[in-house]
């Protein structure tokens, strides 16, 4: 199965469950591998052939800094939906990170995994 990936994808947006969460936003931090095919892409040269990650990474962007969710595992749901639907993605990995919710803990996230792998 080949994958197409975006790593270390940063977002601000608002998301959380205390108030001061809610008074600004933080930065999550996305992780996204897809399960893609590149033999058409590969063998054709054209983009359009290819899952693009810029234009997945901009939907994802818009998506998150609209977000209001109060959990990062209801964003991801989301994410995870709009990425398979949008682009037909079959399967995909998707990690989302909240640095500094935990002062102990570098980051702390969730990691899904939605969709049948080839």
């Amino acid at each position: 199965m080949d994958k197409v990936y975006i790593r270390g994808l940063e977002v601000q947006t608002v998301i959380g469950i205390y108030d001061w969460e809610r008074k600004a936003p933080q930065t999550l931090i996305i992780d996204l591998e897809m399960a893609w095919s590149i033999a058409e892409a590969a063998a054709s040269d054209n983009i359009d052939a290819a899952l693009n990650y810029k234009s997945v990474s901009q939907r994802v962007i818009a998506h998150v800094e609209a977000s209001r969710c109060l959990l990062i595992e209801t964003l991801a749901e989301e994410l995870a939906t709009l990425v398979r639907e949008e682009f037909g993605v079959p399967w995909l990995c998707l990690e989302l990170s909240k640095p500094g919710a935990v002062g102990e803990a570098r980051t702390v996230g969730v990691k899904i995994e939605r969709g049948e792998a080839a």
